[in-house]
């Protein structure tokens, strides 16, 4: 078996979204395609109450990808073009296949604590799912396995940890999504596809991925192999361990949209226009 070493330690660096939302962002949609099938990673929080009201994600369209928002403080309250409403809380999932396109909201509310925290991550579609009916698979916290060991916690959201699967499932990219928790001193070893593009974000504490001590906040990216070792010493560490099988196709990326080609990206402008954009077959 071979081990992966770290090929890339990425710093997430600060950007403004939505009606003045700072986030951490580690990656973000390249023509280069260079962390295929994973296209953004943003960790946002509103953790100072100087910042004010939050104003969150008003309505905006996607198309060609799939988002998934997890969130580990605070809630998200969205509602979509398609009826679609709920409440995303603390541990939640939504993955959400935006296919030939949907328009949706976000509005983030602050937990008991005072805080918001969590993850925003897209995928991309494969050209053939590109133009696919739109859907979500929502997870409560509650429905997300957790494998425990000697150390060891880990939220299986999608793909298998030592046959416990996640509920996260019919996802073009066959991804692995695990919240990994590591005790001081401890070591863990996760078996990873080969040819697969693999990703951790280091969110809290300190540890030795492939021999390389990290500490947080950083993103990760590992060359091939056929798992991932990391192991720590005097500080705990915690995660996100992010897997799935490249495409390996040519995008087209144009703020929420990615497809293979500008003449897609014209189209789906023009369906803006003419309000052809949303189909509720």
């Amino acid at each position: 078996m071979q081990t992966r070493k770290i090929s890339q330690i990425i710093e997430p660096q600060y950007a403004m979204e939505g009606a003045g939302v700072l986030l951490q962002r580690s990656i973000a949609p390249r023509a280069t395609n260079e962390f295929d099938p994973f296209l953004l990673f943003d960790h946002f929080a509103f953790n100072n109450p100087k910042e004010g009201p939050i104003l969150g994600f008003p309505t905006h369209p996607h198309r060609g990808i799939e988002t998934v928002t997890y969130i580990l403080d605070g809630s998200v309250n969205h509602r979509d073009s398609l009826g679609n409403s709920g409440l995303i809380g603390p541990g939640d999932v939504q993955w959400m296949t935006s296919g030939r396109g949907i328009l949706h909201e976000e509005m983030p509310r602050r937990g008991p604590s005072g805080n918001i925290y969590g993850f925003q991550l897209w995928v991309n579609l494969p050209s053939h799912l590109k133009m696919s009916k739109p859907r979500y698979q929502e997870v409560k916290a509650s429905t997300i396995p957790v494998y425990e060991k000697d150390g060891l916690k880990i939220r299986v959201v999608a793909g298998v940890v030592d046959n416990v699967s996640g509920p996260v499932t019919e996802i073009a990219a066959s991804p692995l999504y695990l919240d990994v928790q590591l005790d001081p001193n401890h070591e863990w070893i996760q078996p990873v596809k080969r040819g697969h593009t693999t990703l951790a974000y280091v969110f809290e504490g300190e540890g030795v991925f492939s021999d390389e001590t990290v500490s947080a906040v950083r993103m990760l990216k590992f060359e091939d192999g056929d798992q991932i070792h990391i192991k720590t010493e005097n500080n705990p560490v915690r995660f996100m361990l992010i897997a799935g099988a490249p495409f390996k196709e040519p995008i087209a990326p144009y703020g929420p949209f990615v497809m293979n080609t500008m003449q897609e990206i014209q189209q789906t402008l023009q369906d803006l226009r003419n309000g052809t954009f949303i189909q509720n077959d």
